[in-house]
């Protein structure tokens, strides 16, 4: 038990908790950019495609489902070999 009454499992439960929380709002988000962009590229083509403006909430959302997904996937844990190799470093 920690000094707050909780086990370490129940830490590493939450944890995990959240982590699965995290990759189902990503799932969500690459769902909704995917249909919309979709839709928006059908709307482009049915008005007459000229300019393909659809490029523009493409490129500028994919942005955010780029860095939601680094956030959601990346690695965020820091190591005890993360933390020498700094020290290392440090010298």
């Amino acid at each position: 038990m920690t000094e707050y009454g909780e086990r370490p499992e129940d830490d590493a439960r939450a944890r995990a908790v959240a982590r699965l929380k995290k990759k189902a709002d990503f799932r969500n988000h690459l769902l909704a950019y995917l249909v919309v962009n979709s839709a928006l590229v059908v709307i482009w083509a049915m008005t007459g495609a000229n300019f393909f403006w659809p490029v523009f909430p493409i490129l500028g959302w994919g942005i955010g489902v780029i860095f939601h997904a680094q956030d959601v996937y990346g690695n965020h844990e820091i190591s005890e070999a993360d933390i020498r190799r700094e020290m290392e470093q440090m010298k």
